[in-house]
């Protein structure tokens, strides 16, 4: 096989590094999304960021109480149920350019599944709906208790904190009608919902959009991330460009008190109109706080802003507010470790692809919070991701949520072509016996690994001549050299890992 390389391959000098710069991975799984854990990528080696494949529509608002305005989904898997959370809104367009909010109040509804692709709406007997129950409506327009929830920004999830009391097992974030703010409410079922306090809990920002919460384990706290403009005015109505549509976050103990307010920076991306944030840990590196932000965009009255579906409608829309039809909307995403500072592929992650009707529109492709583990539809396959977004915004009497597929951490890889390519790691130490990566390649091609001292010297054993070559695509393979699997002798001692790849993507790595 073309993958073995020579062992004097320069790259690069190494210096002795002092302890305190060794990162420990322990036995946590390690993604790509940053450059943490990169110290040189040499050849044709880059990070690549991945796509997610569109599948079926997974639920469509067609309700009287909801409509084409529905969006906002908060999705999340409770023991054997998937939960689903979402606005129920009808938008009304018509010549020459009037549009409807008012056909009837925002509520908040629910879905469930048993599977995260096939979904139903329970008749839940809560609330009434021009005066019949039979309806999803978990929250309501109007007063709850003292606050004034508006049902049309929810973001709801389950709260892991060990000291969450019985009533407060669920909880939400929900802007509040009036007073301006976001209010916190708790729920015992995640169907009747109560208040937390008697205001907002947080004032400072705009709010128009998903404003959330939620348990961090990782670092023991609450985090929330909520909408704001940078400069200019916060009145969306009259937003003007001066203001940047933009992503603030803070801490709290209690769900109630928030401190440690931030707004969001990111590495190496310009200033972008971002209207939700979706963050929230990733379940199988829940030290790894992944985000699927909304990018705005007008592109203004171009002949290709014509040649986009739904012409007509698009231009009754813009007699109303000009941005109304030529702003397009897509999924993006970011990744960050400490809540703040995010990686932010400036590249998008979720276009809104081929045209068709309902797609390439303002409110297109917002992305659910958050992506959940569901099975593959190929039999004997591993499980995968799946996604959901919005479309057919707008138009008609509803809207519809659109299911998509992607592998288990396959956000970002690091990939090279046949021509080759090698990753190098920062010096680290790790707890475990084996290494395990999450990767994929062609038939001829594949990865080998290298363990190398934190200088950069190959260890006897562990050199590319020992390495077993890596090939296939799977989700958890053991890496082997000549004298098998075990690393145990390393652990705990500080090494850098080479990985040389020959048409190969590298998704993940953990020790264990």
């Amino acid at each position: 096989m073309k993958l073995i390389l020579s062992s004097c391959l320069v790259l690069g000098s190494f210096s002795a590094l002092a302890a305190d710069s060794t990162i420990d991975i322990g036995s946590r799984r390690e993604l790509f999304v940053d450059d943490f854990l990169i110290d040189k990528l040499t050849g044709k080696a880059k990070q690549q960021l991945h796509h997610p494949q569109i599948q079926e529509i997974a639920l469509l608002h067609d309700a009287p109480w909801e409509g084409s305005g529905s969006g906002y989904h908060s999705v999340f898997k409770d023991g054997d149920k998937y939960r689903m959370y979402y606005k129920s809104w009808q938008l009304t367009v018509t010549a020459p350019g009037k549009v409807n909010t008012g056909e009837h109040p925002l509520f908040t509804c629910y879905a469930e599944s048993d599977d995260g692709i096939h979904w139903r709406k329970p008749e839940l007997g809560l609330h009434e709906f021009k005066g019949s129950k039979a309806n999803n409506i978990v929250i309501p327009h109007g007063m709850m208790g003292k606050v004034n929830p508006d049902g049309g920004h929810p973001a709801v999830f389950k709260d892991e904190n060990p000291a969450a009391p019985a009533d407060a097992k669920y909880k939400a974030i929900v802007r509040s009608n009036s007073p301006k703010g976001l209010l916190a409410l708790k729920s015992p079922d995640g169907l009747r919902w109560s208040p937390m306090a008697d205001a907002p809990v947080i004032t400072d920002g705009a709010f128009d959009s998903q404003n959330l919460a939620f348990w961090d384990a990782h670092s023991g706290q609450y985090r929330a991330y909520w909408r704001y403009f940078t400069g200019g005015t916060t009145d969306e109505k009259n937003w003007k460009p001066s203001g940047d549509r933009a992503i603030r976050t803070a801490t709290s103990k209690d769900f109630i008190h928030w401190e440690n307010q931030h707004d969001l920076t990111y590495v190496d991306s310009p200033p972008e109109q971002l209207y939700t944030n979706q963050v929230k840990p990733y379940h199988r590196a829940p030290h790894l706080l992944l985000g699927f932000p909304t990018r705005y965009t007008e592109r203004g009255w171009a002949d290709s802003m014509r040649a986009l579906p739904e012409r007509e409608h698009r231009e009754w829309r813009s007699k109303s507010s000009d941005r109304y039809g030529m702003a397009i909307t897509e999924g993006l995403f970011m990744a960050s470790r400490d809540g703040v500072k995010f990686k932010r592929w400036n590249e998008a992650f979720l276009p809104p692809g081929i045209e068709r009707p309902g797609t390439w529109n303002y409110g297109h492709q917002y992305i659910a919070w958050h992506p959940v583990e569901t099975k593959s539809a190929l039999e004997g396959a591993p499980n995968e991701l799946s996604l959901y977004a919005t479309e057919s915004y707008w138009t008609g009497r509803s809207s519809a949520l659109r299911r998509y597929t992607l592998r288990l951490d396959g956000f970002v890889s690091i990939h090279a072509p046949r021509s080759g390519g090698e990753l190098i790691t920062k010096p680290l130490t790790f707890t475990g016996k084996a290494l395990t990566l999450n990767f994929a390649s062609s038939a001829a091609g594949g990865i080998q690994v290298e363990i190398q001292d934190a200088d950069g010297k190959p260890l006897p054993g562990y050199t590319l001549a020992d390495s077993q070559p890596v090939f296939g695509d799977s989700l958890d393979r053991t890496v082997t050299w000549k004298t098998g699997p075990d690393v145990s002798p390393l652990s705990g001692k500080p090494v850098r890992l080479r990985f040389v790849l020959d048409d190969a993507d590298l998704y993940s790595l953990k020790f264990e």
